[in-house]
Parts: C-alpha cells; sequence; structure tokens
C-alpha cells in the first residue's frame, strides 16, 4: 500500500493516471501538457508508473505510447477516487463544480460508459429485466442475451473473456453503479459503432447525437433530457 501511495501521491502522476482513465494510449508529450511538466519529468513519472505496473508502454516507430495497464487497474483507481471525494467541504466544492460540467452527463470510465449516461444504461436495462444485481456484479438474463444477440453482441464470447463479465461500478459523479467488465465494455463499442455516442474534444467526454437520442429512447427507453439533467 505504500509503494503505490507513493505512486499515486505526486500531483502530477495523479493528473497522468487521470489522463489514461478513458483507456486510450498517449505520449509522454501529451502527459506532459495534462501535468504541466516538461517532457523529460513526464517520462521520469512514467518510468515509476511503468515500474510500479501501474500503466504499460507499447512503442510505435520513434513513440511510445502509455496506457494504464488493465481495466481493473482503472476501476480501482476510480473507485478510490469515489471513497476519498466523501471527505471533506473541499469535495462537496469539487462535486458542485462537476455538475455543471459536460463530464458528469456521460464519459468514458477506461473503455465503458459512464456518468449520468451510464448510470441511465444500468437502470434501464435493470428496468427490462435484461440485468440482474447479484451482491457486487451484475448477470445477463434469458431476455438479456436475446436483446444483446440482437444488437450483434454475442454473450458467450463474453462469458469467454478473461475478465470480469459484469460488475457494478461505483460512479464518482452520480454515486450510483454503472456497467462495467466485458458487458459494459461491448456497450460502449456497440455505441460508438453505431454512432449512438462520439467522442468529444475534451478527453473522456462523450455526446450523444441526434441519432443515439432516437435509438437510446427505442431500445432502452432513454430519453435526452434524462442524460442532460443536472442534480
Amino acid at each position: 500500500m505504500s509503494r503505490v501511495g507513493a505512486l499515486i501521491g505526486s500531483p502530477a502522476r495523479a493528473l497522468i493516471l487521470t489522463e489514461l482513465f478513458d483507456g486510450r494510449a498517449l505520449t509522454a508529450t501529451e502527459l506532459a501538457s495534462v501535468a504541466s511538466v516538461s517532457p523529460a519529468t513526464a517520462s521520469e513519472h512514467l518510468g515509476l508508473l511503468l515500474a510500479g505496473g501501474l500503466v504499460t508502454r507499447e512503442k510505435s516507430g520513434r513513440h511510445s505510447y502509455y496506457r494504464l495497464a488493465s481495466p481493473e487497474i482503472a476501476s480501482a483507481l476510480e473507485q478510490l477516487a469515489v471513497q476519498t471525494a466523501n471527505v471533506g467541504s473541499a469535495a462537496k466544492s469539487i462535486r458542485k463544480t462537476l455538475t455543471r460540467t459536460p463530464i458528469q452527463s456521460a464519459r468514458m470510465c477506461y473503455d465503458h460508459i459512464a456518468g449520468r449516461l451510464g448510470v441511465s444504461i444500468a437502470d434501464a436495462l435493470l428496468k427490462k429485466g435484461a440485468l440482474i444485481a447479484l451482491d457486487t456484479d451484475y448477470e445477463l438474463t434469458p431476455e438479456g442475451e436475446m436483446l444483446f444477440e440482437s444488437w450483434g453482441i454475442n454473450p458467450t464470447d463474453l462469458r469467454r473473456s478473461k475478465r470480469v463479465f459484469a460488475q457494478q461500478c461505483l460512479d464518482w459523479s452520480e454515486r450510483r453503479h454503472h456497467v462495467s467488465g466485458a458487458v459494459g465494455a461491448a456497450l460502449a463499442k456497440l455505441a460508438l459503432e453505431k454512432g449512438w455516442i462520439a467522442r468529444a474534444k475534451e478527453r473522456r467526454v462523450l455526446v450523444v447525437t441526434p441519432f443515439g437520442q432516437r435509438e437510446l429512447k427505442t431500445h432502452l427507453g432513454i430519453s435526452y433530457d434524462q442524460v442532460e439533467k443536472r442534480a
């Protein structure tokens, strides 16, 4: 714990890790800009995170790209942020600010959809009887399997994945659960490929397209106002 605490205790490294929460691979130069440090300093921080197993590195030509080591690492860091954000008056001020930003409405949490949209999707699937909640996980019902198959998602393939099948991920802005794991990743991939959602210019932020507004309403009964509504 002291080793991990030392790795994430640096403000610059915390900013770097947060920037990687959306699952994309970024260069040291890009991450240096986010952390407001020089590229050389960013490389030093990334070296420590790499040695500590929190990030991985992939080389392509002259460039090296960094990403979080796994969805499990992303989930652990996100949940740590949720728990620590509950402490102190400063957290209340931060939450108040977050309710006025697009990142609360819809964002990527590593490879799955989070924010109000992610929570709305989880609620809709539960209401339709496609998912049932089991302790800290979700399970697909027979109705859910048929729904996923109608979208071109093969539940059997998801179950064969090495990662958690479907997990209840506590959303740090909504304080309620969205769907992570193989099922959450498949839903995000589906929504992006079908054009229901698109990535905004701001990193991690998602926007629901006009086509997506209609499809979410048709398939899940989710209204655009439901996603955009501020707490």
